[in-house]
């Protein structure tokens, strides 16, 4: 039984149609996936519907923008609700945050005399419903700029480089507040990946245990084998599922195959169980 629980489609920053990706899950030999775009739920059910030719089973999920002491932080919501009002509320003000971004991160490019329009960035973003800075890269990747995603990031867009714009998202308590209450499971994305493990200390997880995160992902290709043990070991003291998925992007991010990291079957029972006892609530 593979179990991947972290996905994402082209509605979103990856660049596999929804019908496409649950395909390609089912030829890689996946059992269960878990569609999780950033801050939409527009595409569980195109998903949903492939998943049964594919012989996968699908998880309806979110990866949620939040921040955490002045760091942004992802949080995986897995089975929310997706008709709760709070819940798209939430997510619809961080869409917002996202469409407002773009103009100003166009205005730092134009700053150092990258000319990008917005029209470029709405091509390069297509169907997806969360335009972001992948999408940016990829217009700077159709524009010439930049050979792909990773030099553009490293090169412009990631933290504390000239075209780096800071987003406007939820706290991550507030956050995991309300998929909770949606019915959803939540785990921590990539927790010591992208900068956020100076925040997510041994004490900030004890923390986040208290306020009702489930689990933490710690088979991530963003941990090396170091981080995966220590974080595995501080999961097992705070009662923390451990999870893993492979944070798929198609060609968007490369080196990184479906099922590349995955949860264990054990692990995933426990999430089912967590969920049940979420909407029994």
């Amino acid at each position: 039984m593979l179990v991947d629980l972290h996905v994402h489609s082209a509605l979103s920053d990856g660049t596999d149609q929804p019908e496409a990706l649950v395909a390609a899950a089912g030829r890689a030999g996946l059992s269960v996936l878990a569609l999780a775009d950033h801050d939409t739920t527009a595409g569980w059910a195109r998903a949903e519907r492939a998943a049964t030719s594919a012989g996968v089973r699908l998880v309806p999920a979110i990866e949620v923008s939040t921040t955490w002491r002045g760091a942004d932080v992802h949080l995986l919501a897995l089975w929310p609700d997706g008709q709760d009002a709070a819940l798209q509320q939430l997510l619809a003000t961080v869409r917002a945050s996202r469409d407002e971004r773009v103009p100003r991160i166009l205005a730092r490019l134009r700053e150092h005399g990258v000319m990008l329009s917005t029209s470029e960035v709405a091509q390069a973003a297509g169907s997806t419903r969360s335009v972001g800075r992948p999408h940016v890269a990829d217009a700077l990747v159709a524009a010439g700029v930049v050979a792909d995603r990773d030099q553009a990031f490293h090169t412009w867009l990631g933290e504390g480089r000239p075209a780096h714009v800071a987003k406007a998202a939820p706290d991550l308590p507030d956050a995991v507040r309300v998929v909770r209450a949606a019915g959803a499971v939540p785990v921590l994305a990539h927790p010591w990946g992208r900068g956020s493990r100076a925040v997510l200390d041994p004490a900030a997880l004890a923390e986040l245990a208290a306020a009702g995160v489930v689990g933490v992902e710690v088979d991530h290709v963003d941990h090396d084998p170091g981080a995966r043990r220590v974080l595995a070991g501080l999961a097992g003291e705070l009662g923390l599922v451990v999870t893993g998925g492979s944070d798929y992007h198609g060609t968007g991010k490369a080196g990184v195959a479906l099922g590349q990291e995955v949860t264990r079957p054990d692990a995933f029972a426990a999430l089912e169980e967590a969920h049940d006892a979420l909407r029994r609530r």
